[in-house]
């Protein structure tokens, strides 16, 4: 990869994150704090709810330093998180560029928009993203499953995008169908402590929020690259 591509993937990287993660504090860090409060209610055994169903209040407020604390870690590890996506994004471009195909606002916005679907969209299918307090299968079943959907995501856009022939695109359908035919850890049944309004609306926003990123860091790339 050029130095020129490498150094504006990890700017449009660092850019992207800082967009992602206001985003994620504007949006998602109420969802998660209203989603606790119904966790930390029910390991009191209150049943998360007051008289007329209002959600109870958390047990301790985290006051200013505890808010600063959760969005600086949020910061930092969304930083951290698309400076890498930035480079893997710009690498896979670079490649690209060797074969002819150029570098530019638009091809980084669907690049982006295609990783988007592979690391974000298609899992979201099997294991949308989840709230504390939810129903989930184990972890590591999730973590093996996640891997598994992105990287045949992935492989199956790029033989759909840059394949030649009936067969690679065919395989390029096979393998974006692969994970959801084999399916995704089931969670144990039982009732879940979040209301289905507030997971429904953490699962859209958390998607939203994705899409958002990705494309700005997409064409962030091919602008700067």
């Amino acid at each position: 990869m050029s130095r020129r591509i490498l150094s504006g993937a990890l700017i449009a990287g660092l850019l992207a994150g800082l967009l992602a993660a206001a985003l994620s504090i504007a949006t998602l860090v109420p969802l998660i704090l209203e989603a606790e409060t119904y966790e930390a209610a029910a390991s009191q055994g209150q049943g998360g709810e007051a008289a007329g169903g209002a959600p109870l209040a958390a047990p301790a407020a985290e006051g200013l330093a505890g808010r600063l604390w959760r969005d600086g870690g949020t910061l930092a590890m969304t930083l951290v998180a698309y400076a890498g996506f930035g480079l893997l994004l710009g690498a896979g471009m670079a490649l690209a560029a060797r074969r002819g195909h150029p570098v530019s606002p638009r091809a980084g916005a669907l690049w982006g928009a295609a990783a988007f679907a592979a690391v974000h969209l298609a899992p979201a299918a099997g294991l949308p993203p989840e709230l504390p307090g939810m129903e989930a299968a184990a972890l590591p079943l999730r973590q093996a499953w996640w891997a598994f959907c992105v990287a045949s995501t992935a492989l199956g856009l790029a033989s759909l995008a840059f394949g030649r022939g009936a067969a690679v695109l065919a395989l390029g359908v096979a393998l974006v169908a692969l994970p959801h035919l084999v399916g995704a850890p089931v969670a144990p049944e039982g009732p879940s402590l979040v209301p289905p309004a507030l997971a429904a609306a953490f699962a859209a926003r958390s998607l939203a929020v994705a899409a958002v990123a990705w494309l700005a860091l997409g064409t962030l790339v091919g602008w700067l690259g």
